[in-house]
């Protein structure tokens, strides 16, 4: 048995490795947009690269942020799928893993280092993840640079 101080427990975490169905055409990608949208209220959104926020998105910020990660994920994803966002429930989401379509690395994890969503829309408040990988912000990303894209929203 080892003395060495185990960390605390992390439910965020938890819940993000738990089980998530893949969003796998873009038809069904805009039915999760429009089910998210018809609830707008309560929804945080982690950007990985950053602290994990403090505060809820307003219901019109959150309407442009899901507008701006749906059009990157169309324009750099160029494939007639989508494939690149997990849903904890389709149905009635509370968490949504939505992964950078230009650091897709090995998403499901086999063969190499897990690989973090680029973004998470959760209902519950989120805690700064431990484990995988995010690559740094080099400011070459679409959206990111040195000034946090949905950030320039709420100013």
């Amino acid at each position: 048995m080892s003395n060495a101080p185990q960390p605390p427990h992390n439910h965020f975490e938890e819940r993000l490795r738990g089980k998530f169905s893949g969003i796998l055409r873009w038809a069904d990608l805009d039915t999760l947009w429009e089910r998210i949208l018809a609830e707008p209220e309560g929804w945080y959104l982690y950007e990985t690269r950053e602290d994990p926020p403090e505060h809820i998105v307003d219901s019109a910020g959150l309407r442009d942020i899901i507008h701006s990660i749906d059009r990157v994920l169309r324009e750099k994803h160029k494939h007639d799928y989508c494939g690149i966002v997990y849903a904890d429930d389709p149905a009635e989401p509370g968490m949504v893993k939505i992964y950078d379509p230009e650091n897709l690395g090995v998403v499901c994890g086999p063969g190499g280092e897990r690989i973090l969503p680029r973004w998470i829309l959760s209902r519950e408040r989120p805690e700064r993840l431990r484990s995988g990988h995010a690559t740094q912000n080099t400011g070459n990303s679409v959206l990111w640079g040195n000034n946090t894209w949905w950030r320039r929203i709420f100013s």
